[in-house]
């Protein structure tokens, strides 16, 4: 029987109404299904995503189902799996998604033949039946590149703002030189600061065509739908990420860029802050302050220059208190 040749790292809590349908999925993976293992980590689930991983595991080779009694969150659950990966390559995928046929056999052969750390690709969104492609932000296809060259220009949607870690492939070197690892107990926004280490540290990368991984979006209980404390976890998770760039060999180039998306993603969140509780809006005020107080003063300006006017009434309070402190 072959050895495992890609490690699907999956992910799910409470996921029982979907679960399936992705795990059917990654069985048309390959024209051989011994050349794929599955980690599937049930993280808490109160319903029976996990009776479905385990009955899934009965029928393929090289499953590991991982059960944790109460939740760890996305981060810490996609860690778990990392610790299991076999073979040459890995990927994600979460437990409301699936994967057109032969996805992964498609990625395997663009890696060899381009030999590079890592691929991504679009993907397809889902929204109550409806779907639209949405495009990976880069260019140049089937080119390998530097990652580097991915990350600019700071006014446009580029690569670090297409943080998925669901839309593509990595090779087992990158896991290895520790790139892969998420930040523990974010349930949030944990593919920030997981994207600029990627983008930074990484050798080399390539955008490709391939069957369709499917995204569903707005599901009841989705952790984008819910407006609780778990929401300002992109606080933390853009700390480290702008604390990545300012220790990096070139910060003086990609602080704009870094500090333009942190700004779009706190006016966002401040958008939404009328409808949390009280408590949550006031952390949530206090934290943008804290998050941009050590932004430096000129590039702060220069990207709040570059933001629609709504964009700017949003932040101006938190402008205004980081000045006066």
């Amino acid at each position: 029987m072959p050895k495992p040749l890609v490690t699907v790292i999956l992910p799910a809590k409470d996921a029982g109404a979907h679960i399936g349908t992705t795990l059917t999925t990654l069985s048309r993976q390959f024209d051989d299904p011994a050349l794929l293992k599955v980690v599937a980590i049930d993280d808490g689930s109160s319903d029976d995503t996990g009776a479905q991983m385990r009955h899934f595991g009965e029928r393929l080779e090289h499953v590991e189902v991982l059960r944790n009694a109460t939740p760890v969150g996305l981060a810490s659950a996609r860690n778990q799996g990392l610790q299991r990966v076999e073979g040459e390559f890995f990927c994600f995928v979460d437990g409301d998604d699936w994967m057109q046929p032969l996805r992964l056999q498609s990625l395997t052969a663009a890696m060899r033949e381009l030999a590079c750390d890592f691929v991504r690709t679009d993907h397809v969104t889902v929204t109550e039946g409806r779907r639209q492609l949405v495009r990976a932000p880069f260019a140049w296809r089937g080119t390998s590149v530097s990652p580097r060259d991915a990350i600019l220009p700071p006014d446009e949607t580029t690569m670090v703002d297409y943080p998925y870690a669901w839309a593509g492939m990595f090779h087992r070197r990158v896991h290895d030189a520790g790139l892969a690892t998420f930040s523990e107990g974010l349930f949030t926004a944990e593919d920030r600061p997981w994207i600029w280490g990627l983008h930074l540290g990484a050798a080399s990368f390539a955008v490709v065509d391939a069957p369709a991984l499917l995204y569903r979006r707005g599901l009841p209980g989705s952790l984008t739908q819910v407006l609780d404390r778990r929401q300002l976890d992109f606080i933390p998770a853009f700390s480290e990420a702008l604390g990545a760039v300012e220790a990096d060999r070139e910060a003086a180039r990609f602080l704009p860029k870094i500090v333009a998306t942190t700004l779009a993603v706190c006016a966002h969140h401040l958008s939404r802050s009328r409808a949390m509780a009280p408590g949550t809006r006031a952390q949530l005020r206090a934290g943008i302050r804290d998050l941009l107080r050590p932004v430096p003063a000129d590039i702060l300006d220069h990207a709040l220059a570059g933001m629609s006017d709504r964009r700017r009434r949003l932040l101006a309070r938190s402008v205004r208190e980081v000045r006066r402190a």
